[in-house]
């Protein structure tokens, strides 16, 4: 959970140059924060050429009064995410959701659960309300990081509260005047559906908008709402009653969560919620029957409600790439109408074990999990119509036996995995080639399975000729005797009407 240099350059760079918070505390009189801890670079002597870069660009971080700021800031991070740490992994999303279900049937009243069970099941409802609450705080403290990280940036001095109070007011008159003319827009397009005139499509794009008012899910027969690139942190819950509403686009916002009410847009086919900040999608979300197309891109989403394929069965793209997913829930494997699925760049450490029931699937990236994703299930070769599939910076080893299966497949992309099956030389080759090589390897698994079969079936007295032929002769000489006595007359069995007919 460290941060990475090239994904937070400052947050690495003070974190290094600070003492280790595990540590004691020293006095105030005993810690200069102009001056390093043992064994670690100066901060005016980068050790690396990133690093003086990031100083070059940003000479804000060799101000005493922002390195102070940066350290409380920075102790918050570091508090979190050793919580967290300590906590280890969260438990996954289904067994949660199962978990409340059997506590809330125990409080109810429910007698057949067994104690220890509900006990259990209240240990991972903790767990999960536990990590809930650490990475709130965690995002809270980044938030405030981000705050001095712009400070120092523009050299600001923090410890001098009056001028950072001038500068907040005035930079606060200046939004006012920009949300001046926002308010107007705003204003001109709830009149207009007040007066009861038809306002099918409403695009408010890039204007700053800082809130959406609870009137705009008073605007009957609206159909297309784009509200995307502006700062709203809330979507009000009145969004629910706009009962006709085919297209929401929030991207690029500030949103953290999203109203359980967005579930009453039945008739919604296209939801882009890309490029915000949230950790979930809300269970409602499912019911939202007639989505087609869902962008949840760009977020800090680790896990998809449980039910979301149950119910979105006439969904055919899903964005979930860019994410913290961890896993995908069994039920995405009953979105039979998808066509488009992108998960790369995610935590994924595989697939249900039903995937191949995608039976519409087309367009597949797993591409840039990284060390969490190590295998594909055996169903994988089920996706007939599968035509393009990116599985890059992985740490498959090995594709499934029925890969051979997927005649479709037109482009593959198998870089930076540890391949051995197939081997790196047919890969090299192109999609075609690899296609041929599981293809035939397929074909032997089915023969060696086969002939297993036969051999199973088979008497073991038949398993060498002579066995065979002493086993043909014994039966030719019973039958034999059998049919001389009945011909003589001698130990002549019950009569046989048919056998007395023909003779």
């Amino acid at each position: 959970m460290d941060p990475a240099p090239q994904t937070h350059p400052i947050l690495s760079y003070v974190l290094s140059r600070i003492p280790t918070l595990a540590k004691p505390k020293p006095a105030a009189s005993e810690f200069d924060i102009e001056q390093p801890p043992a064994n670690t670079p100066s901060p005016r002597t980068p050790s690396t050429a990133g690093e003086f870069e990031l100083v070059e660009r940003m000479p804000g971080l060799r101000h005493p009064s922002v390195l102070r700021a940066m350290t409380r800031a920075v102790a918050d991070v570091a508090a979190a995410r050793s919580a967290l740490q300590v906590l280890g992994p969260r438990s996954d999303h289904e067994l949660v959701d199962s978990s409340r279900a059997i506590v809330a049937a125990a409080e109810a009243g429910d007698t057949r659960i067994p104690e220890g069970d509900v006990e259990a099941c209240r240990a991972v409802v903790r767990l999960e309300e536990t990590h809930d609450a650490y990475e709130a705080l965690l995002q809270e403290a980044e938030a405030r990081l981000e705050k001095v990280y712009r400070s120092a940036m523009e050299g600001t001095d923090l410890d001098d509260e009056s001028a950072e109070g001038g500068k907040d007011e005035g930079s606060a008159a200046g939004a006012e005047g920009g949300d001046a003319a926002v308010q107007e827009e705003v204003v001109a397009v709830l009149k207009q559906a007040e007066e009861g005139k038809p306002v099918e499509s409403v695009r408010l794009v890039d204007r700053q908008l800082r809130q959406l008012p609870e009137a705009f899910g008073r605007i009957q027969g609206l159909r297309v709402l784009d509200v995307s690139r502006n700062q709203l942190e809330v979507i009000p819950d009145a969004i629910g009653g706009l009962d006709h509403l085919e297209e929401l686009r929030l991207a690029a916002n500030s949103l953290i969560s999203l109203p359980d009410t967005i579930g009453l847009l039945s008739n919604l086919k296209i939801l882009n919620v890309s490029s915000n900040r949230l950790r979930a999608l809300p269970d409602t979300i499912s019911k939202c029957r007639s989505l087609v197309e869902l962008d949840a891109s760009y977020n800090g989403l680790t896990y998809l409600p449980t039910n979301i394929g149950y119910e979105l069965v006439n969904l055919r793209k899903l964005w979930v790439h860019m994410n913290k997913l961890r896993s995908l829930p069994s039920s995405v494997c009953e979105m039979m109408s998808l066509y488009l699925l992108d998960a790369h760049f995610n935590e994924l450490c595989g697939l249900p074990s039903a995937f191949g029931k995608l039976s519409s699937l087309e367009i597949l990236d797993l591409s840039s999990n990284f060390s969490d994703l190590k295998e594909l299930p055996a169903s994988f070769g089920d996706l007939l119509n599968l035509r393009e599939l990116d599985l890059s910076n992985n740490q498959i080893h090995a594709l499934p036996d029925t890969f051979g299966r997927l005649d479709k497949l037109e482009k593959l992309n198998l870089e930076q995995n540890p391949l051995v099956m197939p081997p790196m030389d047919i890969v090299d080759k192109g999609v075609d080639a690899v296609k041929e090589y599981m293809s035939k390897r397929w074909l032997d698994i089915l023969l060696e399975e086969e002939q297993r079969r036969i051999a199973a079936e088979t008497p073991q007295a038949t398993s060498t000729p002579k066995a065979w032929l002493a086993r043909s002769v014994s039966w030719v000489t019973d039958v034999s005797g059998s049919l001389v006595g009945y011909l003589s007359g001698n130990e002549k069995p019950e009569k046989d009407a048919y056998l007395d007919q023909q003779f």
